[in-house]
């Protein structure tokens, strides 16, 4: 019996060195290494800073066109910006030089208003004056074949003392249209009644 002992002690022994020659490296010769040779040592630390000082050089170049796009991009938002902004300034000197030129045709306009309304108004005076100079017969003969409208703008702008005996020698309906107008014309146009009126 004391031999089996020794038997399972040599058979354990071998089963070792078995699975120590499968796991470790062999030196030349055929031994059996229990540390890393010396390009073994060397080539995993290199590798390892190989690969993480590509990374590193990688990321910054990245990074780097990130930086170099995004400055492209607001050069061209801030071209864009001044092409517009040119253009409103444009727009605006246009639109100042049609202004300009409104106002003064606006001017103009009113000036011509103004000579027209003055002129109307002299020929009006010099009207009125020649009637009032003539006999409220005479007169009244010639309104009763005049237009209404002048006979009323001539008797309406004449003195009473001057337009009564004119307007008393009349055709009564033509002076009852003069009469209903001159009243008529001083209301609101919402008041106003030129209704029924007979000038023949």
């Amino acid at each position: 019996m004391s031999g089996f002992p020794v038997i399972k002690i040599g058979v354990g022994a071998l089963l070792v060195a078995a699975v120590a020659r499968a796991a470790l490296p062999l030196h030349e010769g055929g031994e059996l290494s229990f540390f890393v040779g010396p390009a073994q040592a060397a080539d995993t630390p290199e590798d390892a800073v190989a690969a993480e000082t590509g990374t590193e050089c990688e990321t910054p170049e990245i990074l780097l066109q990130a930086i170099r796009d995004e400055r492209a991009l607001l050069e061209g938002q801030k071209q864009g910006l001044a092409d517009r902004t040119a253009e409103l300034q444009l727009l605006e000197e246009r639109l100042k030089t049609e202004s300009d030129r409104l106002d003064g045709l606006r001017g103009s306009l009113a000036d011509l208003l103004e000579r027209a309304e003055a002129a109307q108004t002299a020929d009006v005076d010099r009207l009125v004056a020649l009637y009032r100079n003539m006999k409220p017969a005479a007169a009244a003969l010639i309104m009763d074949d005049l237009d209404l409208e002048t006979s009323i703008l001539v008797i309406g702008t004449m003195p009473e003392r001057d337009a009564a005996p004119i307007l008393a020698r009349l055709s009564p309906i033509r002076a009852r249209a003069i009469s209903k107008i001159i009243l008529e014309r001083s209301q609101l146009p919402g008041d106003q009644d030129l209704g029924n009126i007979r000038i023949d």
